[in-house]
């Protein structure tokens, strides 16, 4: 019997890379009856390029953009991936404790002023401590890279960057102030939230939906093999960029932390709390014309209530 073909755009330096690489290995996916075209794209701004002009049937993204799109009447929905975000990185002993401390020093900060996780610091910051971290502190934006070098360099007093490079600051000694995880949990979320996701369109869900509970359960069971093996994460090491076992423990930690373990309705719940803050920090710029997250924006299956 033919295998069901499914056209993935991967970053190809994110984590889902990693996990694909996993079922390559272990033929996960020719086991499932699926065969998996995978296109490696240098940006996760290319992955919803490929999705928005059909030439991929699912990529990883975030619920906030997903919500977005239907806002502007695109039918794309949301399953959740990880719940790993990023953090606030300063050097093992600098002076700063807190948010507040945060008040008049460089701080870096990796995707622009939109980026989600910058606008919920602001908005904890200003809750906790009534701080405008935007005008009380020296805001660099930058690359990822470029800011995880900055901080090395010791350019910048703290940096809120992506986990990735968070976890290689890390290995380098640097402490987390604070972690979007807890930033969350502050504004009102019960637990971590799953901001990233498998991102499809529901025309595509509704036509294929026993070749996504195939791959979902493909990519469960790459996790599985993630967690449970060392060996998996020596092998992984040249994707990542590391060969240093202390990095790479870090990396496992982190990525085992994100893994989802709640259901989508908890998680869609939580979502909802958090899109109010963002969508009043970022106005429509940010959220589209919605007001509130769209009902449709997490991927309810046949099974589910």
């Amino acid at each position: 019997m033919a295998a069901d073909t499914l056209r993935i755009a991967a970053q190809k330096t994110g984590t889902f890379g990693w996990e694909l690489q996993v079922i390559k290995d272990h033929g996960l996916a020719e086991k499932a009856g699926l065969d998996l075209e995978v296109t490696e794209l240098a940006s996760t701004d290319a992955g919803k390029i490929a999705m928005m002009g059909n030439s991929a049937d699912i990529i990883v993204s975030d619920w906030l953009w997903v919500a977005r799109e239907r806002s502007l009447g695109t039918d794309l929905t949301f399953s959740p991936y990880s719940s790993t975000l990023g953090a606030v990185m300063v050097p093992q002993q600098s002076p700063i404790k807190s948010i507040a401390d945060l008040k008049g020093k460089k701080l870096g900060v990796a995707g622009g002023p939109l980026d989600k996780s910058w606008l919920l610091l602001q908005a904890l910051a200003k809750q906790q401590s009534s701080l405008d971290l935007e005008s009380n502190a020296t805001i660099l934006y930058g690359a990822p890279s470029l800011l995880f070098e900055k901080a090395l360099q010791g350019e910048s007093d703290a940096t809120l960057n992506f986990w990735n490079f968070c976890a290689d600051l890390e290995a380098h000694g640097f402490r987390r102030l604070v972690g979007m995880d807890e930033v969350e949990k502050g504004l009102g979320a019960t637990a971590p939230v799953a901001m990233v996701g498998y991102v499809f369109h529901d025309h595509y869900a509704a036509s294929h939906a026993d070749v996504l509970k195939r791959f979902f359960a493909v990519t469960r069971q790459a996790m599985d093999i993630l967690a449970n093996s060392q060996d998996e994460w020596t092998k992984l090491a040249p994707r990542i960029g590391t060969s240093d076992p202390a990095a790479l423990a870090i990396y496992r930690k982190r990525y085992l932390e994100g893994l989802p373990r709640r259901p989508a309705a908890a998680e869609e719940a939580d979502a909802a709390k958090l899109y109010d803050v963002l969508a009043k920090a970022g106005g429509e710029k940010l959220v589209g014309s919605g007001k509130t997250l769209d009902p449709g924006t997490f991927y309810k299956a046949a099974t589910e209530p």
